[in-house]
């Protein structure tokens, strides 16, 4: 009985290949960050050079974060039309080239639209690699290998920013655009020469042979393969993200990831506003983010380990119950602190936000388990470029509403927090609305031993 290339590869050991796919991918991500945050890095000098201020030097700050919410969903959708790895690269030539070209900027606007076209290729790239890897991985890895991806990009953050007073000190603002953007260009070859399109992606497209050829990579020998059977695929027939069969799984992630980012931008923009106002020094409240950073990244990796030990429902559910009761407690500490916080007290918020951070973060690598899981192959890049669009435009809300909540409450955090708490409550679509869960270890093995005997 034929058997799916997504089944053959569960019983077949970890191979070279998958794992030379996973870092290449990982590193296309990490690019993807050092690209997309350079410009935070040197805005002091971008904004002493171009003789603005920084209100109007924002709308070249954002207009990455607009392209993108476009190229994540763009891009998905190009990813299952041609294939993943063509994509890929066509979005890392897109952003490490925009990154040169706004190192010719010679003003808000002209770097604005750089940004812009550099953010369709962050957003492609970013729901791209993530289907790429996620496929070629077995199930017992694909949870931890998709939400250790997702800390790619931030990673790639912390590296330009390490990078970044070396290169300005010997070569401007304008040569550290120049090196980073060759420096990623250059990863355009790795894609192209060693990454492929996965068995399961070129049967949903009727490639037959070529999916055969490409399993030789990961299978001892060839098989005879089927359609995915734990997906509602129409019996291998390609469907498209907004087929009737994915209503459930793109309410739920949509719901979920829009509330997850308004939670988390909300924290991640705003803490040093409302931290510096309750009486903390800027140094200080710096301090809290960077912490928050650092919880983020180690709490996305370990969301992965969770879900495929626990499943995704359980998980979900108990991130929108502990992120809840989080932000109230944080809320609650916030309000009764005195005009000048006590050390203690300091530590106590600080701890609250990094712990806030862990939690959403965990979620949102949790979100992409979940997509990477339950779109069929037919529209998985797409699929996840969906959640990564509608949890931009969370992102956006929050950016821009962050400031009105926290005037609203005259000193009172309440509003601000209330908010965040809906978001809370509303990451659980993600456990009760999604119908396409990641199984726990034992449901899954389960799954494929039954599956094994069938066939036998």
């Amino acid at each position: 009985m034929a058997t799916s290339f997504n089944e053959a590869l569960a019983r077949a050991p970890l191979r070279s290949f998958s794992i030379v796919t996973f870092a290449v991918c990982m590193l296309v991500l990490v690019c993807d960050g050092m690209d997309a945050q350079v410009l935070g890095i040197v805005a002091p000098l971008v904004i002493e050079d171009f003789g603005t201020d920084r209100t109007s030097f924002g709308w070249a700050m954002s207009a990455a974060l607009v392209g993108f919410g476009i190229g994540s969903w763009a891009g998905g959708w190009l990813g299952d039309a041609v294939g993943r790895r063509w994509s890929l690269a066509l979005a890392t030539v897109v952003f490490s080239l925009a990154t040169v070209g706004a190192s010719w900027s010679e003003g808000v606007w002209d770097m604005a639209a750089w940004r812009l076209v550099g953010g369709l290729g962050f957003g492609s790239a970013y729901a791209n690699a993530i289907t790429l890897a996620g496929e070629w991985l077995p199930d017992r890895w694909r949870s931890v290998g998709v939400t250790t991806l997702s800390v790619g990009t931030p990673a790639g953050g912390l590296v330009v920013a390490a990078l970044a007073p070396t290169l300005v000190e010997a070569y401007g603002w304008r040569g550290s655009f120049v090196v980073i953007g060759i420096g990623t260009f250059l990863v355009v070859f790795l894609i192209l020469g060693l990454l492929r399109d996965s068995p399961s992606f070129l049967m949903a497209r009727g490639k037959h042979e070529e999916a055969r050829i490409a399993a030789r990579k990961v299978l001892p020998e060839d098989i005879e393969f089927g359609p995915d059977r734990h997906h509602t695929d129409r019996g291998g027939a390609a469907v498209g993200v907004f087929d009737s069969s994915n209503f459930r799984l793109n309410l739920g992630i949509g719901i979920a990831f829009a509330a997850a980012t308004t939670v988390a931008y909300g924290i991640l923009n705003w803490s040093t506003t409302f931290l510096t106002a309750k009486g903390f020094t800027f140094e200080q409240a710096s301090y809290a983010v960077s912490v928050a950073g650092m919880t983020s990244i180690a709490a996305s990796i370990a969301a992965g380990l969770l879900v495929q030990r626990f499943g995704s429902r359980i998980v979900m559910a108990t991130i929108s119950a502990t992120l809840l009761v989080t932000l109230i407690v944080l809320a609650f500490v916030l309000e009764r602190l005195p005009a000048a916080p006590a050390d203690a007290d300091r530590l106590l918020v600080v701890a609250l936000i990094g712990l806030a951070a862990a939690i959403f973060s965990a979620g949102i690598a949790s979100f992409y388990a979940i997509m990477t899981y339950g779109y069929p192959p037919s529209c998985r890049s797409a699929g996840i470029g969906f959640g990564i669009f509608v949890g931009r435009a969370g992102a956006i809300a929050a950016s821009g509403l962050g400031g009105w909540l926290i005037d609203l409450g005259e000193g009172s955090l309440i509003p601000f927090f209330a908010v965040l708490a809906v978001g809370a409550v509303l990451v659980s679509a993600a456990a009760f609305v999604v119908d396409r869960h990641v199984p726990p270890t034992r449901a899954s093995s389960h799954h494929f031993d039954e599956l094994s005997g069938s066939s036998g």
